[in-house]
């Protein structure tokens, strides 16, 4: 499990740590840390090639160039551009804020025989020192690796003039870029950009994950992330987590010998319409692919849906009419009509977990649904999410932790929100939000969402919790559809066909 804490946390985590250590100590464990991350990417060991023409892989002659603010990441850049010039790199450190930059990291790259310019962001828009920002911006397109220590943690909204200009310059030579702790520009806490930020290759991070190295849109501008243990001790519950392949496998159901269809759970599925038989097909093929004792499928969409998975057991009348299941996915395909909404507060009416996806989730009652007894699990993507909590997608897109935890409370249910990083929240403050980025964005395609609501619906009729079918539903699907893209386009029906390939996947660990 990959876990990410707050701000808040990590700083006081770090408080604690550095009153047990000597002065400097912990900054110097950082340091080491992405002064050893620089050097494997300059040797080639990296997300991305940083050898450039007519120089060879590694440390010695490469040109290095630190941005640096003020606060600790500025800090931590210095002290590994020591470390790096001690081993052959030429480094350059561009001060934007000259008077704030850490003193002793300073002191250091000085000594080391570093090169030190002030670049301060005052002068960014001042006639009178374009040469010179011509000048280090000319720099950074020549340089082998750009390492980004403009802000730290506490930093909020995008970038300012001079640093987005030192950004903009080594993104558009497409130069390597490391980022300390986190992308500069990137909320932390939540995953916002507002404004211009850093887009790294390699962010090197200390401790823990932060919530915002998880989470899109932030996650986008994070490249590959590695963590570096620097002792801390995090205790509590932290803001955001990550499934890994062990994690699911602990989750998911496996038949016992004594199990029958109906022990290994009955899932029932009112999907599809007389214009969208297609939903009820996609959703059936994923609930049987991952597992389910039985389908039990209600809606209009029967004789397509027995023509493709003769052992669905189906039903043309009302869902509470089908027989008994352990769960109910209601809402894929279903239209918009009198009678779809008649068919959704039938399932709802049912005393068992039901995941509400697509146009279910247009005939949603708040109060009725807060009045549930048993677990309720939403499944928008970011338009749906929009209607629910009343506000304009671009919100949710932008805001993606602050609106599926708000979704959570407000519906007094389980949510998983699609997208590229698909977000699981409890109705629950307390517990953390659980990220997923096992997809691909060959899974934008049509009728996918209709095999996850069919996956997550097989793993809560075997007993699952919403929170975990949820999680483990999207890890699966997403999955699969890696292994079914392999580099190359996929249809909705290549990802429920590559669910047992995932599974297997998940077990060998």
């Amino acid at each position: 499990m990959r876990h990410a804490h707050s701000v808040q946390a990590v700083r006081a985590a770090e408080s604690e740590l550095m009153a047990r250590l000597p002065e400097g100590a912990l900054m110097q464990r950082a340091a080491a840390g992405l002064a050893a991350a620089c050097a494997a990417l300059l040797a080639g060991r990296g997300p991305v090639p940083a050898v450039r023409p007519g120089r060879g892989p590694g440390v010695y002659g490469a040109r290095v160039v630190l941005l640096i603010g003020a606060g600790g990441n500025g800090g931590d850049a210095l002290y590994a551009g020591a470390r790096l010039v001690r081993r052959g790199a030429g480094v350059t450190a561009l001060l934007l804020a000259p008077a704030k930059a850490h003193a002793g990291g300073l002191a250091a790259l000085a000594a080391a025989g570093g090169e030190i310019i002030e670049t301060a962001e005052e002068t960014a828009t001042d006639p009178a020192y374009a040469a010179h920002w011509h000048h280090v911006e000319r720099m950074l397109t020549r340089a082998d690796l750009v390492v980004d220590g403009i802000t730290g943690l506490g930093g909020h909204g995008g970038l300012r003039t001079g640093a987005a200009r030192l950004a903009h310059a080594a993104e558009a030579d497409q130069v390597p870029v490391v980022a300390v702790d986190l992308p500069s520009g990137v909320d932390a806490d939540t995953g916002e950009v507002h404004g211009p930020a850093v887009t790294a290759d390699l962010t090197v991070t200390f401790g823990t994950h932060k919530p915002g190295l998880l989470v899109d849109p932030a996650r986008e501008h994070a490249g590959t992330v590695r963590l570096i243990d620097i002792g801390l001790d995090l205790p509590g519950p932290a803001a955001a987590e990550a499934l890994q392949h062990a994690d699911v496998a602990a989750l998911l159901p496996r038949p016992a010998p004594e199990s029958d269809k109906y022990r290994r759970g009955v899932v029932g599925i009112c999907a599809g319409s007389a214009r969208y038989p297609g939903a009820a097909v996609l959703c059936v093929h994923g609930a049987l692919r991952t597992g389910a004792g039985a389908v039990r499928y209600a809606g209009p969409g029967d004789q397509a849906v027995v023509a493709r998975h003769p052992e669905t057991l189906v039903s043309a009348g009302l869902p509470s009419e089908a027989g008994r299941v352990q769960a109910w996915v209601v809402g894929p395909g279903l239209g918009e009509d009198e009678e779809a909404g008649r068919r959704v507060a039938d399932v709802l009416a049912q005393d068992v977990p039901v995941l509400v996806d697509a146009d279910g989730l247009r005939f949603l009652d708040r109060e009725r649904l807060r009045a549930r007894t048993a677990p309720t699990l939403l499944t928008p993507h970011a338009g749906e999410a929009a209607r629910l909590l009343g506000v304009e997608r671009e919100h949710v897109e932008a805001a993606r932790l602050a609106s599926v935890r708000r979704l959570a409370l407000e519906y007094g249910a389980t949510v998983l929100l699609k997208g590229s990083t698909t977000l699981v929240a409890a109705p629950d403050e307390s517990m953390p939000v659980r990220v997923n980025a096992t997809g691909t964005p060959w899974l934008a395609t049509a009728g996918s969402g209709d095999v996850l609501s069919g996956v997550v619906g097989s793993l809560l009729a075997a007993g699952l919790a919403a929170r975990d079918a949820a999680s483990a539903g999207a890890y699966l699907h997403g999955l699969a559809a890696r292994h079914a893209a392999d580099g190359a386009p996929v249809d909705a029906q290549d990802v429920a066909g590559a669910l047992p390939a995932a599974w297997r996947d998940v077990k060998r660990g």
